[in-house]
């Protein structure tokens, strides 16, 4: 292991004063790109170096397997062993594992991976009529309910405000939350949020438990600390004890799974829980041209003054001001195209040019707000020949290519013990060539394409670790890296332009950003309504922005479809980023505030009747529409008509049959209803905010001409 002096070098004034702050709370506020994932592994290694850290009694914590995987792997490299770096989830659950036959004794119950299946039951014994989507979205909310600490009990009063899931009222919802606990409990079975509540019981109920663990972890990390929930912070309330041997990392401008029950204010508090607290602030960014970070930084300045203008503005707090540490780069580029298509296309040529000039198509990224915006982008980079990797598809490592490598590649080692430094990639080559690997990339397209660019990160992933790692690096430490990658799902990069969500590209960086689909409605999203909800939007295009090191783009588009009216504008935010671009904030407000706009109207599940004759309603199809079928209809034939053509459209676009897109009683709910807006939409059953988010604008345009607020 390097000594602690050596461990410090290189280490900027704040990233040094951060990992030398051993003792008490410690608190480092880091913005992006500011390279706090160094400065943590850092503090880390050189607490075990200077002995004031046991590092088998020390955990990291953090949100995702991938962060995780990447914190061990740096602690390796820096010759650190025994840190647990782990997920809330997979910390309790382990702890949960050893401590069960002691606190509650008898086999532990099964662990729920996916609540829709069983919702589905507790909602058709409540003769609930939802979708696939409107489950996700109800799964999605008993979630949000669990982290934030409300038992089904008081569930409605706490969600007083909330848009609920499927337009239904938060008291059913409630009734559903219940149902869904209760099959839990009767098929001894527990889901992801019950570990962390279940560990809470224990520890609060249980003084002998408690104490093993408070001797077992001294000293705890937390990483991305402005995404904790209320419950995670009770774990970890918990596990300190009385204890300060704390130290959280953490961003509020990057908060954006607030949807979720995260909240920075434990961050933005941490002073005023711990006065004592040591404060580090990392502005140097590493990542970013100054060009970029200015983008950025303008972005939050914009709200931070309009916060100064309104103090009745929700509390924004101050902004870490970002300072760029790299070269000049180019200027961001804005541009406006006539519809989606056309915007997709202008993508795939700019994205052939930076191709062309030397850029990697693995360091090219197009980030949009919802992931029903991929397609065209998808269609615009296959017809261009330029190879993509949708993040949030098929897993890395459940690829066939990527399994019988590994396969072969363990096999490799077992007969070659003494392979070690700059062969090790040399074999790799060899050993995957008999799956079809070569030094070039085939010019097919497709699947061909992809398996080429699975082996081949296999390969790179060899070529760094023998980099990074030395002469003493082996086959069989490879093979050993990449189980251990399979198991927390960290996989290498992947060769091909990566199409994702903002949201999934938290975390991530590329040397070129496109920031697609820039329009109101879309960003902000047009059931942000609140203040807070489009704060939390300009957050996130800021995490957006942060993600590029050089190339900067932003697009927005006039019309949905090719000769379409011009209905759209562009995001407020771009004005904020460019005011040059023409035009005033004032011809963007908030979508949905319009004087006199409608309320959504809810319906519940157990007080439906028919609007015509009054009768209670039977079917789940009668529920849907709002009368007997039997009833004289009351939308316009016309309407439907069109409505039916468009999901006829849709349908053979995605690929999918008709009634996945929507079923025939949906499409006349909305005949019937007539929304005008995104919240009246999310209110016909059936059209949850999936739908709305994939659909929503292209309904509002169709029914009204314009996309109504």
């Amino acid at each position: 292991m390097s000594t602690p002096d050596e461990i410090l070098r290189g280490l900027d004034p704040e990233q040094r004063r951060a990992a030398t702050a051993l003792q008490g709370p410690v608190c480092i506020l880091a913005g992006a790109g500011t390279g706090k994932t160094r400065a943590i592994t850092h503090r880390i290694a050189y607490g075990v170096a200077s002995g004031v850290f046991d590092p088998h009694r020390t955990l990291a914590l953090t949100f995702t397997a991938r962060a995780a995987a990447e914190m061990r792997t740096r602690l390796r490299d820096l010759g650190v062993a025994g840190v647990q770096a782990r997920t809330f989830h997979s910390a309790a659950l382990r702890q949960l594992q050893y401590f069960w036959p002691q606190a509650v004794g008898g086999p532990m119950p099964s662990l729920i991976e996916n609540k829709v299946r069983l919702l589905t039951e507790v909602a058709q014994g409540m003769r609930m009529s939802v979708d696939r989507a409107g489950l996700r979205d109800l799964a999605g909310e008993i979630e949000w309910a669990k982290v934030s600490l409300h038992a089904p009990e008081g569930y409605a009063e706490a969600a007083r405000g909330r848009e609920m899931p499927a337009g239904w009222d938060a008291t059913t919802v409630a009734r559903l939350y219940t149902g869904y606990e209760e099959a839990k409990t009767a098929r001894n079975m527990i889901d992801f949020e019950d570990v962390l509540l279940i560990l809470v019981g224990i520890l609060s109920t249980e003084p002998r438990i408690a104490a093993t663990i408070r001797d077992q972890y001294r000293v705890f990390l937390v990483d991305e600390y402005q995404d904790v929930s209320p419950l995670q912070h009770r774990l970890l309330d918990l596990w300190l004890g009385d204890r300060g041997d704390l130290c959280v990392v953490g961003d509020a401008s990057q908060t954006i799974y607030s949807f979720t029950g995260a909240t920075s204010r434990f961050l933005t508090d941490f002073r005023e829980r711990h006065p004592d607290a040591t404060v580090v602030e990392l502005v140097r960014d590493y990542r970013s041209s100054p060009q970029v970070v200015e983008a950025a930084n303008r972005l939050l300045a914009d709200r931070t003054k309009a916060g100064q203008r309104d103090r009745t503005m929700p509390r924004w707090p101050d902004p870490l001001e970002l300072v760029s540490q790299r070269p000049n780069g180019p200027d961001p580029v804005f541009a406006e195209c006539t519809d989606d298509e056309a915007e997709a296309g202008w993508v795939a040529d700019r994205i052939r040019a930076l191709i062309d000039d030397g850029v990697a198509a693995s360091e090219i990224a197009v980030l949009f707000r919802t992931n029903g915006q991929s397609q065209a982008f998808e269609t615009a980079l296959s017809s261009a020949g330029i190879g993509y990797q949708l993040r949030g598809g098929e897993r890395f490592f459940s690829r066939r290519e990527v399994r019988d490598g590994i396969l072969q590649l363990r096999a490799a080692a077992r007969a070659a013990q003494d392979l070690t430094g700059d062969d090790v990639p040399d074999r790799v080559r060899d050993v995957l060539a008999s799956l079809g690997y070569s030094a070039q990339p085939p010019a097919a397209t497709g699947a061909a394409r992809e398996r080429w660019e699975s082996l081949h990160a296999l390969v790179n992933l060899a070529e760094q670790l023998a980099g990074s790692r030395g002469a003493e690096f082996t086959l069989t430490e490879l093979v050993a890296e990449l189980d251990e990658r399979a198991q927390h799902q960290h996989a290498p990069t992947v060769q091909g332009v990566t199409l994702a969500s903002l949201h999934s590209a938290k975390g991530l960086e590329w040397d070129a950003v496109f920031l697609v689909g820039l329009s109101e409605g879309l960003m902000p999203i047009s059931f942000a309504e609140t203040q807070a909800e489009v704060d939390e939007e300009r957050r996130l295009l800021y995490v957006g922005i942060t993600r590029a090191r050089e190339h900067l783009s932003l697009t927005w588009t006039l019309s949905r479809g090719t000769g379409g009216r011009s209905t759209r504008r562009p995001s407020r935010f771009l004005w904020a980023i460019d005011p040059t671009l023409g035009g005033t904030r004032e011809h963007a407000p908030a979508r949905g505030s319009a004087p006199g706009a409608a309320k959504p109207r809810r319906r519940g599940a157990t007080v439906a009747t028919c609007r015509t004759c009054g009768k209670p309603l039977e079917t789940g199809a009668e529920r849907k529409v709002g009368r007997c079928l039997d009833c004289p209809a009351t939308y316009d034939e016309a309407v439907l008509e069109q409505l039916r053509d468009w999901r006829s459209r849709t349908a053979a676009e995605m690929k999918m049959p008709a009634f996945v897109v929507f079923t025939d009683a949906t499409l006349v709910a909305i005949a019937e209803a007539m929304p005008a807006s995104p919240k009246e939409l999310l209110a016909v059953p059936g059209l949850g905010r999936t739908k709305l988010e994939k659909h929503g604008e292209a309904l509002l345009e169709l029914l009204h001409g314009t996309p109504t607020a």
